[in-house]
C-alpha cells in the first residue's frame, strides 16, 4: 500500500502535468514487455513492438534496458528525472547528467542481491562511452515502442485532462484527487493506493506532481528516493482498440472506431460510439460535447447502457460521471463475454 500524507498547504501546492513524460513512457512500456498485464489492451502493441524491435536489430539493446529497468519493486530513479519532461532529448540530457555517486548508489541497490551486469558496472564507474550508449539505447527504443503511438497517447491524456480540470475548479484539490479511480482519499489527509511494497511518502511542504502515463497499468508509481522532488505517475488507461486508431483505422473522430465493430450492429452506431468514448470517465455534458449530441440524447444513451450493465454512473461531488464497465470493455474488445 502507498500512503501519501498531505497537509492543507501540500494540497494547495498539488500540480498536474499537462502531458506525458517520455522517459516514464519508456520505463512503463519496458515493464509491459516483461509481463502480461492488461492483455486485452496491450497485447496487440506488444506483438507489434516486439516485431519492430526485431526488424531494427534492437534485441540485445532492449535486453540490456530490461536489466536496468526490470519489472520489479525497485526502479532506479535516475532513469526518470524531473517532474514532467517536455521532450525526449531534454530528459536524456538529465539522465546522462546524473551525478556518478547517485548513479552508483541506485545501481548498487538494484543489483544488491545478485551479480552486476557489465553494462551497469560501467555506468556505475562513470564510463562516458557507456553513458552515451545508454542514451542511444533509450532513444532507439523510444523510436520503435513509443513514438509511433504519440498521437494516441496525447489524445488519451487530452481526453483525461478536462475531467481533472472540472473537478479542480469546482471542488478544489480534494475533488481533483477524488477523480483518480486508483486512489482513495482519506479524511485525515492521506491518499492511498495499491502498491507493490508498503510505502509512506511525507510531502513536508513540497509540491506533488501528478504525471499521466499511457503505459502505466494497475498501480501508480512514485520515486523510490523520498528526498527527491515527489511525483506520482498514474495510469491513463486506453480503450482496447487503441492500436487500430494509432494505425489510422476508423480515426475520423471520437467514437468512429465503434462503427466498424460488431457491437455497432448489436446496439446501434450512436450507442456504440457512446460506449467507446466512455472508456474514459465523462460527465453527461462532456459526453455530449465529445460526440456532438444534445444533452438529453447523451443522457438517454448513458441511461440505456447503464441499465444494460455496460456503463456505471458514479457521483463525484455535484457531478455524475459515467464510465464503461468490465462487461462494456469486453464488448468493445470484440472478445468473448464469458468462459
Amino acid at each position: 500500500m502507498l500512503r501519501i500524507h498531505f497537509t492543507t498547504e501540500d494540497l494547495n501546492r498539488l500540480r498536474v502535468a499537462a502531458r506525458p513524460d517520455p522517459l516514464w513512457e519508456i520505463v512503463n512500456s519496458l515493464h509491459l514487455l516483461q509481463n502480461r498485464q492488461g492483455a486485452l489492451v496491450f497485447d496487440p502493441w506488444r506483438r507489434e513492438t516486439r516485431a519492430a524491435i526485431a526488424r531494427a536489430g534492437l534485441g540485445r539493446t532492449v535486453a540490456s534496458l530490461h536489466r536496468l529497468c526490470p519489472c520489479a519493486a525497485y526502479l532506479p530513479d535516475f532513469l526518470t528525472p524531473g517532474r514532467g519532461i517536455p521532450d525526449l532529448e531534454t530528459g536524456l540530457d538529465q539522465v546522462l547528467s546524473t551525478p556518478a555517486t547517485r548513479m552508483r548508489a541506485e545501481l548498487g541497490r538494484l543489483f544488491a542481491d545478485g551479480p552486476v551486469p557489465p553494462v551497469a558496472r560501467r555506468l556505475a564507474d562513470g564510463d562516458v562511452e557507456a553513458l552515451e550508449r545508454l542514451g542511444e539505447a533509450l532513444r532507439r527504443y523510444y523510436a520503435v515502442a513509443v513514438e509511433p503511438y504519440l498521437d494516441v497517447i496525447r489524445s488519451a491524456v487530452d481526453a483525461d485532462r478536462p475531467v481533472r480540470a472540472e473537478a479542480a475548479l469546482s471542488q478544489g484539490p480534494e475533488g481533483l484527487l477524488a477523480t483518480y479511480q486508483d486512489f482513495a482519499w482519506r479524511d485525515d489527509g492521506v491518499l492511498e493506493s495499491g502498491y507493490p511494497v508498503d510505502k509512506d511518502l511525507e510531502l513536508r511542504g513540497r509540491s506533488l506532481t501528478m504525471i499521466p502515463s499511457f503505459f502505466c497499468i494497475r498501480y501508480p508509481v512514485a520515486l523510490a528516493d523520498e528526498e527527491l522532488p515527489p511525483v506520482l505517475v498514474h495510469p491513463v488507461t486506453p480503450d482496447p482498440g487503441w492500436l487500430a486508431v494509432a494505425r489510422g483505422h476508423g480515426a475520423d473522430g471520437p467514437g468512429a472506431r465503434a462503427a466498424g465493430l460488431p457491437v455497432a450492429q448489436l446496439i446501434g452506431h450512436t450507442r456504440a460510439a457512446v460506449l467507446e468514448v466512455l472508456g474514459r470517465p465523462m460527465t453527461t455534458t462532456q459526453l455530449g460535447g465529445v460526440l456532438r449530441l444534445a444533452l438529453s440524447t447523451a443522457s438517454r444513451h448513458a441511461t440505456v447502457l447503464r441499465e444494460a450493465g455496460l456503463v456505471v454512473s458514479e457521483r463525484h461531488g455535484s457531478r455524475i460521471v459515467h464510465r464503461r464497465t468490465t462487461l462494456g470493455d469486453a464488448l468493445m474488445g470484440g472478445g468473448p463475454l464469458g468462459p
